[in-house]
């Protein structure tokens, strides 16, 4: 059926869903190369392909999915590791908040839903760049599109860790940690505050696993004091605040502004002396 041919709804929907495939390309081959790294780590702890498959179908999110398998690793309780994800995942429920807004009043509760399981920090950027409200379709094709490839990623990781030699895959699963730095790094040359809340958390876990006592604490109710931690004493000591990002805007557009009247000004000096010159010539 040519799309002539549909009903304006099915057509509309198709080319939404399309545009939603398309976008979401290069997202998924880079999600395709972080899941890999999971999927080796999922292979050290002794998970099948068919567990990594489901591991990064129900949690997409590369901290919280490697917070898990760590957990696992260590046996860790189910009310543990449920605080942990949670945890590691919060920033999620404030995205979906936000995102919902570019809902229509129209979708109805089961479609968000399940949109906001799909919510990732890349497909959330492809969601709300979009003018005026987003369409399900287009949110449809993206997460598709980016978690289909995300799941295949981790399968990959655990197939190849059964099939490479062990020193290849100890190996491999050290690109996981190449993986969060290539994330925190950028992040913290551009911000402190950033900057000091990862050496912070780098030197509070050694801490924690030198001191006599505190190193009884299993790793991951470690993660989960330190990041509550952390997190909170970074709120307080610096907070983002609206109107000083506001105000820094302002201070630069009105030094862009000067600069640009300056430089203005210049580029019309060496005509007014031209003309001076030439009514001091006819004068004479």
């Amino acid at each position: 059926m040519r799309e002539e041919e549909m009903m304006p709804g099915q057509a509309g929907w198709r080319r939404e869903f399309s545009e939603g495939v398309r976008d979401a390309v290069p997202i998924a081959l880079g999600y395709f190369a972080v899941s890999f790294s999971l999927g080796i780590a999922a292979h050290m702890i002794g998970m099948t392909s068919v567990q990594g498959f489901f591991l990064s179908f129900l949690n997409n999110a590369s901290a919280g999915e490697y917070a898990g398998i760590s957990a696992i690793a260590e046996g860790t309780s189910l009310a543990a590791l449920a605080v942990l994800i949670l945890i590691t995942n919060a920033r999620y429920l404030l995205m979906s908040c936000a995102l919902s807004q570019k809902l229509s009043p129209d979708v109805g509760i089961l479609q968000r839903l399940v949109l906001a399981w799909g919510v990732t920090d890349e497909l959330f950027g492809l969601g709300v760049s979009r003018n005026g409200y987003v369409q399900p379709s287009y949110l449809y094709g993206a997460d598709v599109t980016a978690l289909s490839c995300w799941a295949a990623g981790t399968v990959g990781g655990v197939i190849a860790g059964n099939v490479f030699p062990p020193d290849v895959v100890s190996a491999l699963s050290a690109s996981i940690f190449g993986m969060f730095l290539a994330v925190i790094l950028p992040r913290g040359r551009k911000d402190r505050a950033t900057l000091m809340v990862v050496l912070s958390g780098f030197g509070l876990s050694s801490f924690f696993a030198a001191a006599p006592v505190l190193n009884q604490i299993s790793g991951n109710m470690r993660v989960i004091l330190l990041t509550l931690v952390i997190s909170a004493a970074a709120a307080v000591i610096k907070p983002v605040r609206e109107e000083e990002t506001t105000g820094a805007e302002i201070v630069q557009e009105k030094t862009a502004g000067k600069k640009t009247e300056q430089e203005k000004s210049e580029q019309k000096k060496p005509l007014q002396e031209t003309l001076a010159a030439r009514k001091t010539a006819g004068a004479a």
